[in-house]
């Protein structure tokens, strides 16, 4: 799955470690979830979409 991720968190000029926090995950996991090693899960996906104000559809695509 593909994502938006690290261009929505730069344009906050958020670093992974305070995008994390905010998530409650650890900062490896924003890093997996940027570079598609980890898809989350639909709970994670949605505070996501929420954080960026954002469809989910719109941060993940196939």
């Amino acid at each position: 799955m593909n994502n938006h991720l690290k261009v929505l968190r730069a344009e906050r000029d958020w670093s992974q470690a305070q995008l994390a926090e905010q998530l409650g995950v650890s900062r490896q996991t924003v890093n997996a979830l940027e570079t598609g090693r980890y898809d989350p899960s639909l709970p994670l996906a949605f505070r996501i979409a929420r954080i960026f104000d954002r469809p989910i559809e719109a941060i993940f695509t196939e």
